[in-house]
């Protein structure tokens, strides 16, 4: 067993594990932050995306230890510092961009890391960006529409804190 440590959605966390603790099963199980869902272990779905030092990553195909030190966001990371719905989280509920909802996390994740690359994409680039995520629900269509809101609503933000 091996302590490890990392910040996880801005706090300082540290657990022992296994050296084949997969990162998910690290947040899940070790710091019980279930809203990063296991959809495959292969992955192909997308569905347990999150942040590792700023870029999107699936957490089912990264070990705990290759975490180390690292800055992790999570779907609860999203969230507004009062503890509402993010931008992004917020225009999936608002444009329909979920029905079940277990794909919801990666997707919204997937969606952050695009918009923090381009915070201006056509359809073609955000159906291009989701490519790694799978959807057996929706059909994509509202959840294209979701993020291209959210990416009007923060480019916007700044202009109205001005």
């Amino acid at each position: 067993m091996t302590i490890v440590s990392m910040r996880v959605n801005g706090r300082a966390v540290a657990g022992e594990v296994e050296d084949r603790t997969l990162l998910v099963e690290f947040l899940r199980e070790g710091l019980s932050l279930t809203g990063t869902h296991v959809g495959c272990d292969t992955s192909q779905c997308g569905a347990c995306v999150v942040h590792v030092n700023g870029s999107a990553v699936k957490s089912c195909t990264m070990l705990a230890l290759e975490a180390q030190g690292a800055e992790v966001t999570t779907i609860e990371g999203m969230a507004e510092p009062d503890g509402s719905l993010g931008a992004i989280q917020r225009a999936f509920q608002e444009h329909h961009g979920l029905q079940c909802g277990f794909c919801t996390p990666g997707m919204v994740m997937s969606a952050a890391a695009l918009l923090r690359e381009n915070p201006s994409p056509s359809e073609a680039e955000v159906r291009a960006y989701l490519e790694g995520n799978i959807c057996r629900c929706t059909g994509y269509h509202n959840i294209v529409k979701a993020i291209l809101a959210a990416a009007e609503e923060l480019r916007a933000a700044p202009a109205a804190a001005e």
